[in-house]
């Protein structure tokens, strides 16, 4: 295991949220074939009642895009409640969603029993044409699982995504596997990392909310651990771009987190991020969610306060993304 250096920050203004109660968000920059770059947001609401859209040609004018709910819990069924965690995704010459979804709001075993699924949109606009449900995405392991992503590396589509193995101790693990299609694995999972350090077992043993970024001739996954109150925290694993995804070896874990909690700028619990390029199609953009406060009455998954922050990514010397601190732009 690698500890990240940490880079001595720069003085920056404090971040200010993007779009307020959005939480696990997801931003894509899609460049369509007349050449025109626009960016697509999507997250989970706070009813958790389905799949919202939104799209802006900067970044910067999503928090005013009208927003448009592609897509509606049915009121009953295995998928029926607890929408969380979306992505919008263009594979292969079509629109994907990946969420999870649960039958009920019952907690079974200490957890919620979500699965994930996946809705597709021949459209070239996602804003527009007609969303289709494709049922479930089928890990091969009956368990609560959630937060899956995808990623294209060296022409092999792959999925990615958290899970509960009933023999590990905790809520979820990440895991990866080969697409045959972008609704259906051809492999099994393979585990890449579980809780093990203090800092991703607070509160809860988790590893969850995978995002990939390739850069430099690396493949980074930050990732998400603990609970999601003011101990949520990031993480990061790489791998060389020549290695094989499928082997656990290939990867190289942070022994430290690589963002948390800021108290002197008020943002605790950062996380669940995604990555997207800014306007001039090469620096890359941090997008996260966090709180302003740590005074939550209840359970903080009830909390609508959790925010979308963006900000620009810096690199280390070595080639790593620096995160930052999480209050500072």
């Amino acid at each position: 295991m690698t500890e990240v250096p940490t880079p001595s920050p720069t003085p920056s203004p404090t971040l200010r949220p993007l779009i307020p109660q959005r939480a696990d968000p997801h931003l894509t920059r899609h460049v369509d074939g007349g050449g025109r770059a626009r960016y697509f947001f999507t997250a989970s609401v706070p009813a958790y009642d389905g799949v919202e859209l939104r799209a802006a040609d900067r970044w910067q004018d999503l928090a005013q895009a009208p927003a448009r709910m592609i897509w509606r819990k049915p009121d009953m069924g295995r998928w029926s409640e607890l929408i969380w965690a979306p992505e919008l995704h263009f594979r292969q010459g079509a629109w994907y969603v990946y969420f999870a979804a649960a039958p009920s709001r019952e907690i079974v075993g200490g957890l919620f029993q979500h699965r994930m699924y996946a809705l597709r949109n021949r459209s070239p606009d996602p804003m527009t044409g007609e969303w289709e449900f494709l049922g479930q995405v089928d890990s091969g392991i009956d368990t609560f699982c959630l937060d899956a992503t995808t990623f294209e590396h060296r022409g092999q589509l792959y999925y990615l995504w958290a899970q509960k193995d009933v023999g590990i101790a905790g809520n979820s693990n990440l895991y990866i596997a080969p697409m045959a299609t972008p609704w259906l694995l051809s492999g099994p999972p393979v585990m890449l990392s579980r809780p093990e350090y203090d800092w991703e077992c607070r509160g809860f043993l988790v590893n969850e909310g995978p995002s990939v970024l390739q850069r430099g001739g690396k493949v980074f996954i930050s990732y998400s651990a603990s609970a999601t109150d003011e101990n949520y925290a990031m993480g990061l694993l790489w791998m060389d771009e020549a290695s094989d995804p499928l082997d656990p070896a290939s990867w190289t874990k942070s022994a430290t987190p690589v963002l948390t909690s800021s108290p002197s700028r008020s943002i605790f619990g950062p996380g669940h991020n995604s990555f997207a390029l800014d306007e001039d199609g090469e620096t890359v953009l941090l997008v996260y969610h966090a709180r302003t406060y740590t005074e939550i009455e209840g359970d903080p998954l009830w909390n609508p306060d959790r925010h979308t922050y963006v900000k620009r990514l810096r690199w280390t010397a070595d080639g790593l993304p620096d995160f930052g601190d999480a209050g500072l732009a």
